[in-house]
């Protein structure tokens, strides 16, 4: 079975780089998106099940879409990576639900050890 992930960062070049970092025993459907405005259409038309988060975006940020996912009945998990990694700003992002933040650029065997922790391999 396949594995929606969503991988929003308005950085076209980061999005390459986190769906590149994807362990390739890791089965996924990849939907990208350039902004937290284009990340909350898609959460709201799709079963997605896991969402790798940058924070830094326009129109809606990256906290915005946490927000957003801790109204939800049900919500994906998700990963924030972010080269913003200041501690305030990291225990805003997991007391709206975040399940790990990882620091840009990513590290893949960090993200794949954190996807062994989170049960997806």
């Amino acid at each position: 079975m396949s594995l929606t992930v969503l991988v929003a960062d308005d950085s076209k070049l980061s999005r390459r780089s986190v769906i590149r970092a994807l362990p390739p025993e890791l089965e996924t459907t990849v939907i990208e998106a350039t902004n937290g405005k284009e990340a909350i259409e898609t959460l709201s038309g799709n079963a997605v099940q896991l969402v790798l988060l940058d924070l830094t975006m326009p129109e809606i940020d990256g906290v915005g879409v946490l927000e957003y996912l801790s109204e939800q009945p049900s919500s994906p998990d998700v990963i924030v990576i972010s080269a913003d990694f200041q501690p305030e700003k990291q225990r805003i992002v997991m007391s709206l639900g975040a399940k790990r933040f990882l620091r840009k650029p990513l590290d893949k065997e960090e993200l794949a050890m954190t996807l062994f922790e989170l049960g997806y391999l």
